[in-house]
């Protein structure tokens, strides 16, 4: 059985511990508000700006070709895999590289390579996959700027273009729900389905009629990019605000349960020192009696 020295240390070092969780979870909360507040107001814009390039695209000819909208073959991928820079955030990184690895069995007779955002999934397959390249420290401060968004996306569009054997790009993140909740999210990014819109609501195309100012390959050389970067833009966005919601979660979780081991330390060292105290009483009342 411990001394009762041990257990006094071990009880201070899970109440610093308990000091260092809690203030991790209180600057979670309030990252994750702005985060929210960010992802919430993103959302409107990148829905609509997909539903109306989803019209648009259902109602062009099918003579009309763009290399962001062409269908290519099945074989080369390239999957953007959004994780933490960090730790301590439960289960977030380890649902995502889930995510991924059964993405890569999946498709195990397809040539994979993966284009890492974030420190935890470029670590963990730096030597399981062929990594293409990697962006660290976007998710890591707290908050994305366009401005890096708009960094990968265009790493993105370029890949897709100039590489003409690579035959679609797949997007994997984390979506904001809830504090308690982030769902993962695996979608195809490139090319970009002509019919996207019409599969989720069919009558939306049937009943909205756009007439082109431009020709159809100025309007879609603008907005097909711009649509990748939303895209991109907003997975970071949603990426950081699960990342602050998993992380609270974790941190609040650690607290209690720092709480619940400092109650069972202390009710185990005042059992060891009852003990000592009933031990010394019996050898003085020994020690009083053989006199």
């Amino acid at each position: 059985m411990a001394n009762l020295l041990d257990i006094r240390r071990r009880i201070k070092s899970v109440k610093n511990t308990q000091q260092i969780t809690k203030a991790m979870k209180m600057v979670s909360a309030a990252k994750l508000k702005r985060a929210q507040d960010r992802v919430i107001n993103a959302r409107p814009f990148a829905n609509k700006m997909t539903e109306v390039l989803g019209s648009l695209a259902a109602q062009i000819p099918e003579d009309f070709h763009h290399p962001l909208l062409d269908a290519r073959g099945d074989e080369r991928y390239l999957v953007v895999l959004i994780t933490a820079d960090k730790g301590l955030c439960g289960a977030f990184n380890t649902n995502l590289i889930k995510a991924g690895q059964t993405f890569l069995k999946e498709n195990s007779g397809k040539k994979v390579e993966l284009l890492a955002v974030g420190r935890k999934g470029r670590d963990f397959f730096r030597r399981r996959a062929e990594v293409a390249g990697e962006y660290i420290g976007l998710t890591g401060k707290g908050r994305i700027d366009f401005s890096e968004a708009l960094e990968v996306a265009r790493d993105v569009v370029s890949r897709f273009t100039e590489d003409e054997e690579l035959d679609k790009v797949f997007l994997i993140f984390a979506e904001f729900k809830s504090v308690m909740t982030q769902r993962i999210v695996v979608e195809q990014l490139l090319p970009i389905s002509r019919t996207a819109e019409a599969a989720e609501n069919p009558e939306a195309t049937k009943t909205q009629d756009y007439i082109y100012e431009q020709p159809p390959a100025e309007i879609f050389s603008r907005l097909l990019p711009r649509l990748v970067e939303t895209q991109i833009y907003r997975a970071l966005l949603e990426s950081v605000a699960s990342e602050q919601g998993a992380r609270m979660t974790a941190m609040d979780a650690a607290s209690k349960n720092a709480g619940d081991l400092i109650s069972s330390l202390t009710l185990n060292m005042n059992r060891v020192r009852q003990a000592a105290i009933t031990r010394e009483i019996i050898e003085i009342v020994s020690g009083a009696s053989a006199l």
